[in-house]
């Protein structure tokens, strides 16, 4: 197809930048500013007879695949739509049947090899940006990221050789930075991942720590809005990263994972960094300089193993194949007896570990325990991140949940209106997110 634009953005050349995308309109916040689908998509093993395997919708008696019986769908209409990519994966499944094992990364880089083949004219999903112009970056990716992507490599000619024919090692080399760098995770109104996929068009737009839109997800739609007023000729920037964290954190991120520092008023202020480092309030000496960077070397230290362990199928369920949930549990608490003897309880690094053990908590069903960590988290919450935040609106989403299941109701309906008030701007007014949680409400009465 032509490339035919989309309307009220452009693309533009952004000083220091390269390229973005910039408004030609005013929006408003709240507005919806562009909806883009995917180029390609996988959904996650995990959500697997949980949602549909084509259009992501989750929904209880789902249909399986009668060959595989691992893919699961709406109907008859959602399995012929995703057969041409499921199709990669269905033998394969049979034959290797356990050991069938290809990370998520190189599932969706199959079904993109795939669509390439099938389809050479641009998409829906490329009106301003196309797939092939996306940044590989290879001239700044070290040993280990190159280790990374021949594993990935090996995988894909091992697991689907049998459906593709494969470009060469450069080409492949190359898409697999480009996926790795450009990448979109598709999540839920709880933040749980979905799956992976491609936006083209919604990877142009620039990074910003105090971003002006946000990316949610309707099935494997991407849909941005404005959490800012944004005018004519401003440009549009998305938040490629976890805004909790401070200016040093976030930047070490971005060189590591997209390879620029970032230099948004945010970072050049450091406004909210004090915040997020707060230092405990009781101690009766200010902790000495060196103590502080060595206690911040531990929560840094403790963030990246729970970062890496999410190359993993399920973070929790790595973690518990290596230790029963009670000894991770007492893991967290200990970190934050430890951390707690510095930090205040706001610390960033404190509420990083406090939402693990949260997590923890909901694994192992202690409903109380989830409660009183998600109790402590949600107003720092609130105060480190951007207004508008999914991190926000997430917990309070959590937290109501618990606080009805514990049959604590007017507190549940409470901390729902919050997430809802947030989601609205977010999600959009009709989002079925926000029509299952008002129905949830509903039954209150």
């Amino acid at each position: 197809m032509k490339s035919e634009g989309i309307e009220g953005c452009e693309r533009f050349l952004s000083p220091g930048k390269g390229r973005g995308m910039r408004a030609t309109k005013h929006f408003k916040v709240g507005d919806l500013i562009f909806v883009c689908p995917a180029y390609s998509y996988v959904l996650t093993v995990n959500e697997r007879g949980g949602h549909c395997e084509c259009c992501f919708t989750r929904r209880e008696a789902l249909s399986k695949c009668g060959k595989c019986k691992q893919a699961y769908y709406c109907n008859v209409e959602c399995q012929k739509g995703d057969w041409p990519m499921h199709k990669l994966e269905c033998s394969a499944m049979c034959s290797y049947g356990e050991n069938w094992c290809p990370s998520e990364t190189v599932r969706l880089v199959a079904r993109i090899i795939l669509k390439q083949v099938s389809r050479a004219e641009r998409t829906q999903s490329e009106r301003l940006l196309a797939l092939k112009e996306f940044e590989a970056h290879l001239d700044k990716m070290d040993n280990e990221k190159n280790e990374m992507n021949q594993t990935d490599i090996a995988a894909l000619r091992h697991f689907y050789s049998r459906h593709l024919d494969f470009p060469d090692n450069a080409a492949l080399t190359e898409l697999f930075a480009q996926v790795n760098c450009n990448g979109f995770t598709i999540e839920d109104e709880e933040l749980s991942h979905l799956g992976s996929a491609v936006f083209p068009d919604v990877a142009l737009m620039n990074h910003s720590c105090s971003p002006n839109v946000i990316v949610t997800y309707k099935g494997t739609l991407a849909e941005v809005r404005a959490v800012q007023e944004i005018s004519p000729g401003e440009e549009i920037f998305n938040s490629y990263i976890d805004l909790l964290y401070p200016t040093e954190d976030r930047n070490e991120r971005l060189r590591d994972s997209y390879f620029f520092t970032c230099d948004c008023k945010e970072c050049t202020t450091k406004s909210k960094d004090k915040a997020k480092m707060e230092i405990c309030r009781k101690l009766s000496t200010p902790p000495e300089p060196e103590e502080i960077r060595e206690m911040v070397r531990y929560g840094k230290n403790i963030i990246e193993e729970f970062r890496r362990a999410k190359h993993y199928k399920n973070i929790l369920s790595y973690f518990f194949s290596l230790s029963p949930p009670s000894e991770l549990l007492e893991i967290c608490e200990l970190s934050l007896e430890k951390m707690g003897s510095i930090f205040e309880d706001t610390n960033v690094y404190m509420l990083h570990m406090m939402y693990q053990a949260m997590g923890v908590c909901l694994y192992m069903q202690d409903w109380d325990g989830a409660m009183k960590y998600g109790e402590k988290i949600v107003q720092p919450y609130s105060v480190h991140y951007p207004p508008y935040s999914l991190n926000v609106a997430s917990m309070y989403l959590k937290l109501g949940r618990l606080y009805l299941g514990l049959e604590k109701k007017a507190e549940g309906v409470k901390a729902l209106k919050k997430a809802v008030s947030i989601m609205n701007v977010v999600f959009g007014k009709d989002h079925h997110y926000i029509a299952e949680i008002k129905k949830e409400m509903e039954e209150q009465k």
